[in-house]
């Protein structure tokens, strides 16, 4: 069947996340991996999506009132003037919107500049359009937006540029500054700006800045979003498109997630991780493995599975720009328990190059505190057997 396949969905290469995820649940591991909520809903809607399925609500026409609920909250908390039936698209979740902006706006060669790392989904939806995916790179551990190398990406032939913020996976906030400087490429450029805030209401120290509320953006940011992070709804899968704008409900319990992210970031720091940025919005930390560790990213993440019952995801699946690598003696992958790891996904292990890339953990906290709390007892008891201080 593999000759019937496009030649384009060949090139795309398996996920490492969904393989370990897949390892995670025959080892009934804790799932740090994935950023869904493991603690309930809100209570009023569930009790409103109950009551709507009970009174038949459930045809085409009726979404037209999700639009125009998104109209007028954009405009309340933003001032901004959607049109609810010509601007607003509802979809399957934010990754069909995502998608469907891309295969509509994106033509075969067509540029789109992804700020690395990425979300492993946009660059599948920008090939599978005929787009070419152009990577600018944040530089560690505060993932900086380079100006001067987001400027030199931007040629005549860059149709739009993707902004995840807050970031998946680092959990940065773009600030105004780091705005401004995009939205003016942008205008100067001819461009057209497509956003991801999923994260928007999940946000801590900083500011969440809509790209489209900025000066000539208006008429050329398409925002990506969706309820399932908000309200802890990730299988409901309701996502929209909003040209140009878009707003999503407020977050509920910011304190909580605040303090769920302390008390990883904490954890992690005692077990030996480096958490050099302390994530301001978003549902993970980006934790670096320290240098004493002789293994990779996926390797310490499949013997996190097997070994403590803690899933995570190693953070190369997330790199796609070329980074300053050093080669390193393969012997030292093959240290203790570890020269039997199976490969796994489409990640470079230590063997081949040993930077920044391959030495990153995502780790997901929008979990309930019961569920941290036995995570962390595990990662305290098997540390000495996952090879953080190992040489």
């Amino acid at each position: 069947m593999e000759r019937k396949l496009s030649k384009r969905s060949l090139t795309l290469k398996p996920s490492p996340i969904q393989e370990l995820s897949h390892l995670a649940q025959r080892c009934n591991a804790i799932n740090l991996a994935e950023g869904f909520p493991d603690f309930p809903a809100p209570s009023e809607l569930k009790d409103a999506a109950i009551a709507a399925i009970r009174a038949d609500f459930n045809q085409y026409r009726h979404v037209q009132g999700l639009c125009d609920y998104l109209a007028q909250t954009m405009k309340l908390n933003h001032g901004l003037d959607v049109d609810p039936v010509k601007n607003i698209a509802i979809c399957c979740g934010q990754s069909e919107a995502f998608a469907a902006t891309i295969l509509s706006v994106v033509d075969e060669g067509d540029e789109v500049l992804l700020l690395d790392p990425a979300y492993e989904t946009y660059d599948a939806c920008i090939t599978m359009a005929g787009g070419i995916p152009v990577y600018v790179a944040l530089n560690p551990p505060h993932w900086t937006l380079e100006i001067e190398e987001l400027m030199a990406a931007f040629t005549p032939r860059t149709k739009a540029i993707v902004l995840n913020s807050p970031h998946n996976p680092t959990g940065k906030v773009f600030s105004r500054n780091e705005l401004m400087v995009i939205a003016e490429m942008c205008c100067r450029m001819d461009c057209l700006a497509i956003t991801d805030e999923v994260y928007e209401h999940i946000t801590f120290d900083s500011e969440h800045i809509t790209l489209a509320s900025l000066p000539g953006m208006l008429e050329r940011t398409i925002i990506t979003s969706s309820m399932s992070k908000t309200y802890s709804v990730t299988g409901w899968r309701v996502g929209w498109a909003v040209a140009p704008f878009e707003i999503a409900s407020s977050i509920r319990n910011i304190h909580e997630y605040m303090e769920r992210r302390d008390y990883i970031v904490d954890l992690l720091n005692a077990i030996g991780f480096k958490v050099h940025f302390k994530p301001q919005g978003a549902v993970f930390v980006f934790a670096e493995l320290p240098q004493t560790c002789a293994i990779s990213d996926v390797e310490y993440v499949s013997e996190l599975i097997k070994v403590a019952g803690v899933a995570a995801v190693p953070g190369c699946g997330f790199f796609h720009a070329k980074g300053k690598s050093s080669k390193q003696d393969c012997s030292q992958s093959n240290v203790g328990p570890f020269h039997s790891l199976e490969s796994v996904g489409s990640c470079e292990t230590s063997c081949t190059t040993k930077d920044y890339r391959n030495s990153y953990i995502r780790f997901a906290y929008c979990k309930s505190k019961a569920t941290l709390l036995a995570a962390a007892e595990k990662l305290h008891k098997y540390n000495e057997k996952l090879g953080l201080h190992m040489m």
